[in-house]
């Protein structure tokens, strides 16, 4: 690993003693309920943690049921050291902490390359507190990540919205949003303050909140519009201030922790872990019955759990040494989703013409994408489609007269920018990379993935 940014505030906003501040976090977090629902993003507090760690400590208890989950943190806080305009990225490629190194997050980096309010500067960020606050916890709640530090400067929440669009991502990504609220006001002015915060953040109304309001205002402001704008659902995690933690009542800070969840195909999530054995049993019988019958079973939706019966549309991909085996799915729901498990399981088996129809003794793994409701885009020409690619979050349908292509979003892995995205579907659907028409169409879908690490071999 390269160049390390230390730890700035370590003894002064939390131990610097390795035992004493993961005591003091798992004492924060266990003493806060776990969400059986994880959340997409969170805003929490960044005070001296004997002000504000039981607060922050109930935001990131609602991250205990993914662990495992979580791989990509992306943690936005406001500049308190240095002035400057726009977004800061470090030159360093880790944080480090009393609980060790959490690695920069890459290819973060080079997605946002291109956006000009984005900077590197490593002075907004070598005695800023505003992040490295939130790194212990992290740390404590979830296994193995990396993380893409932005302090925020003087810019516009529109400008924290482009960069959160960027790297919103899917299930395995966390947006982390950190900000204080009232500052050194009386302990009923604060209340007052705060709870009229509380209000304009749950009710998505960024415009309500003024600078006096929250130190992380911008970012929090951002988060606000990206949430009205995915239809996403807040709840409060809890709102108090230094006055009922550790300090006097005269001059009080505020603090206050909310959870925001994406809409319902977000609980495609929960349904695809609530159901993974049955889904892949089901699967894997499609096939087997294939190899030995050469055609798909027939299915008893009835038979199966509710949670298997209403329509939705699946891809199915195989893989064999971890290479594309075969993958063929449906791009809206018209069959009961065990169903359309059973069809697509047996066609990606044996009628993806890219590849020879399975054999017995061949190796596979299996994994299964739940898609949400493809939605027409509207743009004027390349430009503007390209600009309104959301990379991570979006599959796309290209589509022209006969000539047809379709990416899930996990293909944003290998294809992080949208001008590289679009060439290879133009590719893919049949047309040159340069192709453009007034009657090309475009369709974009989110989907839901089952875990790479829960997937079965036949």
């Amino acid at each position: 690993m390269g160049s390390v940014r230390a730890a700035a505030v370590a003894g002064l906003f939390y131990p610097d003693d390795q035992r004493e501040l993961a005591s003091n976090i798992a004492r924060y977090v266990a003493a806060a309920p776990a969400n059986p629902r994880v959340p997409k993003a969170i805003i929490a507090p960044h005070a001296g943690y004997i002000y504000s760690g039981a607060i922050a400590g109930r935001a990131y208890a609602t991250l205990k049921q993914a662990t495992n989950q979580i791989k990509h943190v992306v943690l936005l806080g406001p500049a308190h050291r240095v002035a400057f305009s726009g977004l800061a990225l470090p030159e360093t490629e880790a944080f480090e902490t009393p609980l060790g190194k959490v690695p920069i997050d890459q290819r973060a980096v080079a997605m946002l390359a291109d956006m000009p309010q984005v900077s590197r500067r490593d002075d907004a960020h070598s005695e800023e507190h505003s992040l490295e606050v939130h790194l212990p916890f992290l740390q404590a709640v979830l296994s193995d990540f990396v993380v893409t530090p932005l302090v925020v400067g003087r810019t516009s929440a529109e400008e924290v919205t482009y960069v959160l669009d960027r790297l919103w991502g899917g299930d395995e990504t966390l947006i982390v949003i950190s900000s204080d609220l009232s500052h050194y006001e009386n302990y009923d002015t604060a209340r007052r303050m705060d709870n009229a915060t509380a209000d304009a953040i749950e009710s998505l109304r960024a415009d309500d909140i003024n600078p006096a309001q929250a130190c992380g205002r911008i970012p929090v402001a951002g988060l606000l519009a990206t949430a009205r704008h995915r239809n996403m659902r807040v709840e409060r995690i809890g709102l108090c201030n230094s006055g009922d933690t550790a300090g006097t009542k005269d001059r009080v800070v505020g603090y206050g922790a909310w959870s925001f969840h994406e809409p319902a195909e977000a609980n495609d999530r929960e349904l695809l872990d609530k159901n993974h054995k049955e889904i892949f049993r089901v699967a894997r019988a499609s096939i087997r019955y294939g190899l030995a019958k050469g055609k798909p079973p027939v299915v008893d939706v009835k038979s199966f759990t509710p949670d298997l019966q209403p329509k939705r549309a699946t891809f199915i991909t195989l893989k064999k040494n971890k290479a594309l085996r075969g993958c063929i799915g449906t791009v809206t729901a018209h069959r009961p989703f065990v169903q359309d498990i059973v069809e697509n399981a047996y066609a990606a088996a044996f009628r993806d013409h890219r590849f020879p129809p399975l054999q017995e003794e061949e190796a596979i793994t299996i994994s299964l994408s739940l898609l949400g409701k493809p939605e027409p885009m509207q743009f004027a020409d390349e430009a503007d489609f390209t600009t309104q690619l959301r990379p991570g979050i979006d599959g796309i349908i290209l589509r022209d007269g006969d000539k047809s292509g379709l990416f899930l979003p996990q293909v944003w892995e290998d294809l992080p920018d949208p001008k590289a995205f679009l060439a290879h579907l133009k590719h893919k659907a049949g047309m040159a990379e340069d192709y453009w028409a007034q009657t090309l169409e475009a369709w974009r879908f989110t989907s839901t993935s089952t875990d790479t690490t829960k997937t079965e071999g036949l």
